[in-house]
């Protein structure tokens, strides 16, 4: 979903900077769309201070941060070790918080700037495949979120959060069984799974001008999976 909306903002005319721990794939998405490849960690105040500096080195001024990393593991409750625990919460969650903090100041001197992180329908309601550890990190997101709202607003920035559903990404089609994944989509309204492409439509509305008035919302993207 993230390499999704890179390619969809660098469409719409945004220069982009790639920041993911796969320094291959990485590098090739940023030849493909002319953009920067920062390799690193998301979960490492330095690896994120160092990719925003290389930003704002190459092109001046920041304008956007898409948080699309996270992981989701399945682990139950009574098996679910601490180490684990703060994995999931530190990729999803600190992560966040880290990237947030790393491009404020920027977008404050500019004033504008589109934070949009990326939740899920478990940071709704509870997941679907991940454990406890994901939904909280979620839930967690969409907290900072409307916090980060309310702080950010003054100075020209929004701050909102995408909660995708069932999207057919790598990710889903290694975890979860075409027998299961058919009866999750004959579940839903929409009876199939979204694609990345239509959460990337989605968040370059919320960056763009047009925008302006939405912040600190949850955006449900799930085939009507959920309506809270």
């Amino acid at each position: 979903m993230g390499a999704a909306c890179a390619r969809r903002l660098a469409a719409g005319g945004a220069a982009v900077v790639l920041f993911d721990r796969q320094a291959e794939p990485l590098q090739e998405l940023a030849g493909e769309l002319d953009g920067l490849a920062c390799p690193g960690d998301v979960t490492c105040a330095a690896d994120v201070d160092g990719a925003v500096a290389a930003a704002l080195a190459r092109h001046g001024r920041l304008d956007i941060l898409i948080n699309a990393a996270g992981i989701m593991l399945r682990t139950r409750f009574f098996q679910l070790e601490e180490d684990e625990f703060d994995r999931v919460v530190a990729v999803s969650l600190k992560g966040s918080f880290l990237t947030s903090k790393a491009v404020a100041e920027p977008m404050r001197r500019g004033g504008f700037g589109r934070i949009v992180h990326f939740s899920s329908t478990a940071g709704r309601t509870v997941s679907t495949l991940g454990g406890c550890h994901y939904t909280a990190a979620k839930h967690g997101v969409l907290g900072l979120t409307r916090a980060l709202a309310k702080e950010l607003a003054p100075h020209g920035i929004t701050v909102n959060a995408v909660c995708p559903g069932l999207i057919d990404t790598e990710m889903v089609r290694d975890t979860v069984t075409p027998e299961r994944i058919a009866a999750y989509e004959e579940s839903f309204p929409v009876s199939r799974l979204g694609t990345p492409e239509e959460v990337a439509e989605a968040v370059a509305f919320l960056t763009s001008e047009h925008a302006g008035y939405i912040t600190g919302a949850p955006i449900d993207i799930n085939g009507g999976g959920f309506m809270g």
